[in-house]
């Protein structure tokens, strides 16, 4: 959780014997968003729930009900409409609406003088919630990004009428809180978050001092929506939903508010503590490998324990390319300090890291020139610790241009903008340590990409090779790959749904409510991955039933509010199962504590239920950037910064995957940062831009931590579907980067279900077995006729043709994966 405002309010010293409630997630917090992040928990326990276990007593019971009248009014008749959709074009057709249209909270009713009366408190909480989730972006209107009148005047009403006003806000991505920061009388606003199905103890806890919240922000928060970059071209506010326009190019976030001194209203990494801390700088060391850097951490305050995150940044030197005003390098979180308690903690990077991508040389470049360190704990609040001196240029890594766009984008310039700084800067500089670098000890990696994909021949006819020989090691993956036929190959590459057999996003038939399965080639032992969504847990139907012949029966299938019901009269012999899964916070919450021993600990939790329910691939994490506040999937992924996302997929990753045979999927992989129009639109991004914003993430994450899958995306990047770019999935993520797991689709990207008169055409699955893109999810039969063709087509025949080379790849991908399966 992170502490934005706090006049001494909070925490609560005296338990309080009353609070006074308000506010649409008080009762009804909100854990989680929808879609494929959401999570079908047994509990929930809101905020209501929490205040009262902690021995509080809510006195304000009457308005509360009346918010539930109207908001179980309103889910009735959303109900009622998705109903009618099932009844008049079938479920998927529901589902569809439900991406397209979710489901919006009811206006808050007003609160009049006598609910202030009867309340009988001095304290008052107002919880202000939002839900978003897959399929749709954001808007600007009242009730979403910006906060309704009705929200406002409550707030004001309550800011002049309690002595301890505090607001918390129970959000997954970023709300307008420039007229909420004008209210006076408001006490304390924490961002509290979406914590999963215990957020209501968790809360308390926290409002009680029992912990004490040490979060920061992963995301600028602007004073306006027009300061961000992107802000009058994003997704459907301009009406284009065909082409996105990358025009900010590198400056995302801090890197644009810092590079061309706009003020938000709360910065990159800020998050306040119930102590102080103070932060000297010890010691900073470098040499053509490492920078390190030592600070001592000392708990300032007086009553209270805490913890403080250590960040460090660098301010890379005018070039020939554009640098940013300075970007994140490392960070470190110290443990809990008593007052008066310091710790001293060393943070380092590599030196190399502070290279910029220059594309004339499509090369990652050090330039010379001085590179400053500064150390503090927030984006505005650093200070020079040293510079690092470097005489000449030098290269670090050797690659290709990849991404070239006939349709390129024009990038801003920060040439002539004066940066953000303060007043001791100048000098911070003039008296700082120069360590020098000599440009000679700086080693160049140049990157070497896979040419023709060979054909394996059948050397051992005599023998049929199973999977059992690939685990004991009697034959090699390439062997058994050499004995299966087209048809074997493209039923593996093809995931089992088929048309018409299950719901949208759960087409799973071992692992019922699971996103979907491989398909098995029994006679060859070949087993079935199963794949279930995330990122905020295992979303698997909770409730099922099995004949007593073992077969699953219809009914419990749901996807968000969209439920087909289970009958009332069961057949005899029947059994009901459950499979309630845990709901831990999401992404965003995760990353606001900076905390990757406690990242790689929620994985475990992850991996321990993956290997409970048999899922063998958790579609987690979602790591895309958030380019723009109004993205309806934000709350799935961590932060605006490149580093500090990779940095929590590792850790997330480590954790699920300390359990073998359980696997992450880095998603979606690459430039999916809008919802609407999402499978068709083009993401128009420079080579530089990709390279170190939109896949740097990836990149951290795969060569930390080795996930077992990669999910693509559904958008078009520079005019190719992001499913059938060979130069994405192969020249990057496996040439460059090292990747040795499976590249999945998302879910339908190359099947007609979502075909129509569109600006551009769904993706090709042949296309997708050129690129490398091994298995698409969750499989349709024209998918497997198209592979079949593609391989068997004559030249001329076939619109993408295709190689058995091509197809035995991705085929031979599987089998190693599926090889580490127990």
């Amino acid at each position: 959780m992170v502490l934005l405002e706090n006049d001494g309010a909070l925490p609560l010293r005296s338990k309080p014997g009353n609070i006074a409630l308000y506010g649409n997630g008080a009762r009804h917090t909100v854990k989680g968003g929808t879609g494929s992040g959401e999570v079908n928990s047994r509990v929930l326990v809101t905020i209501e729930q929490g205040l009262e276990a902690a021995g509080i007593q809510v006195t304000t019971k009457s308005w509360l009900d009346e918010y539930e009248r109207r908001l179980r009014n309103a889910k009735q008749a959303y109900a009622d409409k998705l109903e009618a959709i099932t009844k008049e074009r079938g479920q998927s057709a529901a589902v569809l609406y439900y991406l397209g249209n979710p489901f919006k909270d009811p206006r808050v009713q007003a609160i009049t003088p006598e609910d202030v009366r009867n309340s009988d408190a001095d304290v008052a909480i107002y919880v202000l919630a939002r839900n978003s989730g897959e399929g749709k972006d954001r808007t600007l209107e009242e009730g979403d990004y910006r906060l309704a009148e009705e929200e406002l005047e409550a707030i004001r009403v309550l800011a002049r009428s309690y002595d301890t006003f505090i607001v918390l806000l129970n959000i997954g991505g970023i709300v307008d809180t420039t007229e909420l920061r004008r209210i006076q009388g408001i006490n304390a606003v924490m961002l509290i978050g979406q914590l999963g199905n215990v957020t209501g103890y968790s809360v308390a806890d926290a409002l009680l001092g029992l912990t004490i919240p040490s979060g920061k922000l992963t995301d600028t928060w602007a004073a306006s929506y027009s300061d961000y970059p992107s802000s009058d071209t994003f997704s459907h506010v301009n009406g284009e939903l065909d082409d996105e326009y990358y025009k900010e190019g590198i400056y995302v976030g801090y890197r644009y508010f810092d590079t061309f001194d706009i003020s938000p209203n709360y910065c990159f990494g800020y998050g306040r503590s119930y102590t102080d801390f103070s932060l000297h700088t010890l010691d900073v060391t470098a040499d053509e490998k490492q920078v390190a850097v030592t600070v001592e951490v000392t708990n300032a305050g007086k009553l209270y324990f805490g913890r403080e995150v250590v960040q460090v940044y660098y301010s890379a030197p005018a070039g020939e390319v554009e640098k940013p005003y300075q970007e994140l390098a490392a960070f470190a979180k110290t443990k809990r300090l008593a007052p008066g308690e310091s710790e001293v903690l060393t943070v380092s990077f590599a030196t190399n890291a502070m290279a910029s991508y220059r594309e004339r040389d499509a090369a990652w470049v050090l330039e010379s020139g001085t590179y400053y360190v500064r150390v503090g704990n927030h984006s505005r609040n650093t200070k020079v610790a040293a510079g690092i001196h470097l005489p000449a240029t030098v290269k670090t890594v050797q690659l290709k241009n990849l991404f070239h766009d006939e349709d390129e984008v024009r990038e801003i310039r920060s040439e002539g903008r004066k940066p953000y700084s303060y007043a001791s800067e100048p000098m911070e500089k003039q008296n700082a340590k120069i360590i020098p670098l000599d440009p000679s000890g700086i080693d160049c990696e140049t990157a070497a990409y896979q040419s023709d994909r060979p054909v394996y021949q059948d050397n051992r006819p005599d023998v049929r090779i199973t999977m059992d020989e690939v685990r004991s090691g009697s034959a090699t993956p390439e062997e058994l790959v050499a004995q299966l036929s087209v048809q074997e190959m493209a039923e593996l590459c093809v995931g089992t749904a088929r048309e018409g057999s299950s719901i949208i996003g759960a087409s799973a038939g071992s692992v019922p409510g699971a996103g979907g399965q491989t398909f098995p080639l029994a006679e060859r032992g070949i087993s079935s991955l199963v794949m279930a969504d995330g990122p905020a847990g295992l979303r698997l139907q909770p409730h099922f039933r099995v004949s007593k012949d073992g077969e699953l029966l219809p009914g419990g299938e749901m996807f968000g509010d969209n439920i087909n019901p289970l009958p009332e009269e069961a057949p005899e012999g029947a059994v009901d199962y459950y499979q309630y899964c845990t709901a831990i916070p999401i992404a965003t919450s995760l990353a606001q504590s900076w905390d990757m021993d406690m990242i790689e600990r929620v994985g475990q939790i992850v991996g321990r239920e993956m290997r409970q329910f048999h899922v063998h691939l958790w579609l987690a994490p979602g790591m895309n950037i958030h380019r723009n506040p109004l993205c309806g999937r934000n709350f799935e992924y961590y932060s605006e910064d490149p580093l500090l996302t990779g940095k929590c997929a590792a850790a997330e990753t480590r954790g699920v995957q300390a359990y073998p045979g359980q696997g992450t999927t880095l998603k979606h992989f690459a430039a999916n940062n809008q919802e609407d129009n999402r499978m068709f639109t083009n993401a128009h991004v420079g080579e530089r831009a990709l390279r170190e914003i939109y896949l740097k993430g990836f990149e951290i994450a795969v060569k930390e931590s080795n996930p077992l899958a990669i999910m693509t995306s559904y958008n078009l990047l520079n005019g190719m579907h992001a499913a059938n770019h060979y130069e994405l999935i192969q020249s990057v993520a496996r040439d460059e980067w090292g990747f040795e797991g499976i590249v999945v689709s998302d879910w339908y990207t190359s099947m007609k279900l979502f075909a129509g008169e569109r600006k551009y055409p769904i993706s090709s699955s042949p296309l997708c077995i050129k690129a490398g893109n091994d298995v698409q999810m969750p499989g349709c039969r024209q998918n497997i006729d198209d592979i079949i063709a593609a391989v068997d087509a004559k030249e001329g025949e076939a619109e993408y043709p295709i190689t058995l080379g091509d197809l035995q790849f991705c085929a031979l991908n599987m089998i190693k994966v599926i090889a580490r399966i127990p």
